[in-house]
């Protein structure tokens, strides 16, 4: 569908806002807009024909499935939130079980417990994933001299110089793996694992600041489930968005993308193959290297900074069986370590996960795996076919899992998932900065705040604050990063 508008309004609040972007974050940005200021129009354009982004509900034996996320954290109110206001309540579903296990020194083990994204409070929470001389040292962290980590400092860097290699290689790796698609040595703590960072700058001993963590989670008490699913999947929620917007007046426009964004006088020219659209406001929620086509006219030096951002590639391989012929252990999947040698990062076993995909055909089988890492992009280059086999290969290795899939499916996320290397707040600080000295504009997304759908939803909400004066949420966010976790056995 493609449309321009050229008309006019007087002010963000009664004006026209043009959100650049249809995923996850453009949407929430666009309801924010809506529940903030509903007097103001609002217009969606998105490049591709479909909305949503990386959260993507597909089908695959004639079951629905999620093709991108498949959970989303509700530690987070953000995300949970919104699915609630656009209608979802009743849909809201935590996985029917969350027991993983880690494919580890040529077994399935047990995902630990008592850690923080890996890193334990004290050896025995690594009890039959590491070695003995790997749990040995563990305990010697409590006698090294306190390690600065100034401004920011890499995951792997600080946790192997107090923990050992192990620990990172063995859980943190998998973990961070599987949020980011990176590599733990290189991405930042601060961003990424801001609980860990605020412990290492106030605890001499690493183990002691998880440990405080540890006791300050259990003085909070938080209930109820950690991660939350939808019936239907994770990618219903961008749908569901989009029908609260249009029901209130907005317009989304697909198949449109945006080529030129300009400031003539007071307002935005956002221009598109098909025409102009005149606006008060702008948000920009796209990825780091489109949002920096179309700032490097008015705001070269914003540009600049996002196009040192850095993405990784992945691609998701569901596989269907008939149960009959299927066993697996019990669990809802299971991670890898890269450093064991195996191709695929993780496995969800969906059927078993969640519920709503079981029901729908107690018969069948559904997983899926995943495989691509930062750096590592020569297995994306193999046809789907070759990844399935390679998958296929993998999980026999692993579960025994021998028999013949159904039916198959490979959906590939180029550049799908954005890096956070150290020093990534200060870009984004930088960024903000230049973006902020343009009156009308705003910026969020994946690239910014956290990769998780909360992260996006705390960008959009903090962004269209922003544009009313209000920079509370922005600054929220800079000083606490919305840590994104892993969902057990899976991406």
């Amino acid at each position: 569908m493609r449309e321009t508008d050229t008309r006019t309004g007087a002010g963000t609040g009664t004006g026209h806002a043009v959100v650049i972007g249809g995923g996850i974050a453009g949407l929430a940005a666009a309801h924010r807009l809506l529940a903030t200021a509903p007097t103001s129009r609002v217009t969606v354009l998105e490049a591709s024909d479909r909305l949503g982004g990386k959260l993507h509900a597909g089908e695959i034996a004639g079951v629905g499935v999620d093709l991108g996320a498949e959970s989303m954290l509700a530690r987070r109110p953000e995300a949970v939130a919104l699915a609630r206001e656009v209608g979802l309540d009743g849909r809201l579903q935590p996985p029917a079980t969350a027991t993983a296990s880690i494919w580890t020194r040529g077994a399935l083990r047990p995902m630990p417990k008592g850690h923080v994204m890996g890193v334990p409070g004290d050896a025995s929470a690594l009890s039959g994933v590491l070695s003995e001389e790997g749990l040995r040292r563990i305990e010697r962290d409590r006698e090294l001299p306190p390690t600065e980590v100034g401004d920011d400092v890499a995951v792997g860097e600080y946790v192997a110089a107090r923990l050992g290699r192990e620990v990172v290689d063995r859980l943190v790796e998998p973990l961070l793996g599987g949020v980011y698609a990176g590599d733990a040595y290189r991405i930042s703590m601060r961003s990424a694992v801001p609980q860990l960072f605020e412990a290492a700058r106030t605890h001499a001993s690493l183990t002691e600041g998880v440990r405080d963590i540890q006791a300050r989670a259990a003085r909070n008490q938080q209930t109820g489930p950690v991660f939350m699913g939808i019936d239907g999947g994770i990618g219903q929620l961008p749908l569901a968005v989009a029908d609260s917007v249009r029901a209130r007046g907005a317009r989304i426009l697909t198949g449109t993308p945006v080529t030129g964004l300009h400031r003539t006088g007071e307002r935005w020219r956002v221009v598109t193959d098909s025409g102009v659209h005149e606006a008060d406001a702008v948000v920009l929620a796209l990825p780091a290297p489109a949002a920096a086509r179309l700032l490097a006219a008015e705001s070269p030096a914003a540009a600049a900074e996002l196009r040192t951002v850095e993405y990784a590639s992945m691609a998701l391989i569901t596989l269907a069986y008939r149960r009959a012929g299927a066993d697996l252990p019990e669990g809802s999947g299971f991670l890898v370590p890269p450093v064991d040698g195996h191709t695929i990062k993780a496995s969800t076993f969906a059927s078993r996960k969640w519920g709503w995909i079981d029901r729908q055909d107690p018969d069948l089988l559904v997983l899926r795996t995943s495989v691509g890492r930062y750096g590592d992009t020569a297995v994306l280059e193999k046809d789907d076919a070759d990844l399935v086999d390679i998958s296929r290969h993998d999980l026999r290795a692993a579960t025994g899992l021998s028999a013949t899939p159904v039916a198959s499916r490979v959906t590939r996320w180029d550049d799908g998932l954005p890096q956070y290397p150290v020093g990534h707040h200060a870009r984004v600080a930088r960024v903000r900065a230049h973006v902020a000295a343009l009156p009308g504009l705003a910026v969020c997304g994946a690239a910014y705040d956290g990769v998780g759908i909360p992260a996006c939803v705390a960008s959009a909400n903090a962004a269209v604050d922003q544009l009313a004066g209000d920079l509370t949420g922005v600054e929220e966010l800079t000083r606490n990063p919305v840590q994104s976790l892993h969902g057990g056995g899976g991406e």
